[in-house]
């Protein structure tokens, strides 16, 4: 009988291991080349695809930063929404014809995700970011990390993040 409880055992042990193997998420490493920071998503680079505002105080009020856009392609590429991970933050696409927006979550009664702005092969443009510390009130402080995504018309999807420690 114990011999039976072992074989049982064994095969019960092999049966987890084989579902955690099974069941582990594939990892893909991309290894970025030592000292660049530009980051690729879809048809679009930023130089910076993060940036840290570090602490920053509620009373000072409202914090923005401009990321990079280029469309290293030869082609053209159209961008069709402009979206935030949050209502406390919105932006704004500097064109060629002057400041678009303000873009914001979207599915919520704040600014629209919609745009179509043709970025040349080459060219580049500004993406300004502003976040409003004291958007969540008093239950805001901490750290924070917002998202933006810029989506082309091949609905592929660029990523910038802010992130900042609220302090009162």
């Amino acid at each position: 009988m114990k011999i039976k409880n072992v074989i049982v055992f064994f095969a019960v042990l092999a049966g987890l291991f084989g579902l955690m193997w099974w069941g582990k998420p594939a990892v893909i490493s991309t290894v970025p080349t030592p000292g660049s920071n530009v980051t690729t998503g879809n048809n679009l680079t930023a130089e910076e695809k993060l940036y840290d505002f570090g602490t920053i105080s509620m009373a000072k009020g409202n914090v923005d930063h401009r990321f990079k856009i280029t469309n290293p392609t030869n082609e053209d590429v159209e961008i069709k929404d402009i979206a935030t991970s949050c209502m406390c933050t919105i932006a704004y696409l500097e064109s060629a014809t002057g400041e678009k927006g303000p873009f914001g979550m979207s599915g919520h009664s704040g600014p629209t995700a919609r745009v179509s702005e043709i970025i040349k092969a080459g060219e580049s443009r500004e993406i300004r970011v502003v976040y409003d510390p004291n958007a969540h009130g008093p239950a805001g402080v901490g750290p924070i990390n917002r998202l933006v995504y810029l989506t082309d018309s091949s609905r592929k999807t660029l990523e910038l993040e802010i992130k900042a420690l609220v302090t009162p």
